[in-house]
């Protein structure tokens, strides 16, 4: 009993060593170094924006929102880089290429549910007038109180 265990053992071995080798895999490989640039770079792109904010420096709210955003993208960008090592070389850009389409199809329906949203209002049965609620001295007349 034990032959047979070892022998099972062996063809296992021989089995899952021919497909778990994978020396000619180009893969994300980091380093200490990398990590810790991603790491001061999300420092920096949290820090920036929040001295921003707390500083009143931008003083209109639209621009805020938009040097805001443009932080929030490239910190974003440093993220997948550095952390998730998504780079056009990794797996053929089937990675990249696959985050790109998802990005674009989750700002599609964001944008088509917004538009969707706004619009409503304006084009639900545009013929029919909003009703006031009546006020308190035609609701009390119409009751048939009368004040001296």
């Amino acid at each position: 009993m034990g032959a047979a265990q070892h022998t099972a053992h062996a063809g296992h071995d021989d089995h899952s060593h021919g497909h778990d080798d994978h020396h000619g895999d180009v893969g994300p490989h980091s380093s200490f170094s990398g990590y810790m640039v991603g790491f001061v770079l999300s420092i920096i792109l949290t820090a920036i924006p929040f001295w921003l904010v707390m500083a009143k420096v931008i003083a209109d709210r639209n621009t805020a929102v938009l040097v805001l955003g443009a932080f929030a993208v490239v910190q974003i960008l440093v993220h997948m880089v550095c952390f998730l090592h998504m780079k056009g070389k990794v797996e053929g850009g089937w990675t990249l290429l696959s985050t790109i389409f998802t990005v674009v199809f989750v700002a599609i329906a964001i944008s088509g549910t917004l538009w969707v949203m706004f619009h409503m209002n304006a084009n639900m049965m545009p013929g029919h007038p909003t009703p006031t609620p009546p006020t308190q001295t035609e609701s009390g007349a119409a009751a048939g109180h009368h004040t001296p």
